[in-house]
């Protein structure tokens, strides 16, 4: 399975092109053809040769790949469908879904765990739509957990954010958790993006039935962490409820 190249930073991939015996501004070149142009074909990077471009194809793939899919709401809201990088080297269409932890409330928590996305993957639904260039914010979400995915999300991240990759301002993106605790401090000390946290029920017992993630990770754990981050200037967190009549909604 080639390598894709999608994901890596300018220094990652000056070193992908010297494997081609190519020279490091190659690299660069790269770098603003997939994240400040957005090219999604070999053929459209006019000012990296032919030949070059044979040479790099031979050994990596740009790791981009057209939506096989696409829903349009009544209110306009659009969902596609992205085949994905599987462990074994395929491509799959049907199981771009992240599950995990199982919420009781969540179908795709019941769906089991498939397989994490690379960078390439996520940074994929961002640029492989036609509105890629009108995207003005981003939400990490399931279908899974982003924090038991945490090295591909930062990467993706890193890139969104840098100057030489999309430029957008951190304030842009929001990572929601349930609350891994582990990996919500490397994302607390790690990343300036907005932070939302799955609640959908502040009594322990009650949450506990309809996520399983609080034996592990008890709410009370997640906010004492919380309160140690300062949220007073352009970051902010925010907390995410589902109301169920009758169970989390009471009058």
């Amino acid at each position: 399975m080639k390598e894709n190249l999608l994901g890596k930073t300018p220094s990652e991939l000056k070193a992908a092109v010297a494997e081609c015996g190519l020279k490091p501004y190659v690299g660069v070149q790269l770098a603003d053809w997939l994240y400040s142009k957005r090219v999604r074909s070999w053929d459209r990077m006019a000012n990296i040769s032919k030949s070059a471009r044979a040479l790099l194809s031979e050994k990596f793939s740009l790791g981009v790949a057209d939506p096989v899919g696409m829903a349009r709401s009544v209110d306009g809201t659009c969902k596609y469908l992205f085949p994905v990088s599987c462990p074994r080297g395929e491509t799959f269409e049907d199981s771009a879904v992240e599950a995990v932890m199982g919420c009781r409330f969540c179908m795709t928590g019941r769906q089991g765990f498939h397989g994490n996305l690379s960078a390439s993957d996520i940074l994929n639904q961002f640029t492989g739509i036609e509105d890629s260039m009108n995207l003005t914010n981003a939400v990490f979400m399931g279908m899974g957990e982003p924090l038991d995915n945490y090295e591909s999300v930062s990467r993706a991240i890193e890139v969104l954010t840098a100057d030489w990759g999309f430029g957008w301002s951190p304030k842009r993106v929001t990572l929601s958790t349930i609350g891994v605790i582990p990996n919500l401090r490397r994302y607390l000390d790690e990343q300036r993006c907005h932070l939302a946290v799955s609640l959908h029920n502040p009594f322990p017992d009650e949450r506990l039935e309809m996520m399983p993630v609080q034996k592990a990770y008890p709410l009370s754990e997640v906010v004492d962490l919380i309160k140690h981050y300062d949220f007073s200037g352009q970051r902010r967190v925010s907390f995410e409820y589902t109301m169920f009549s009758g169970f989390n909604d009471d009058k």
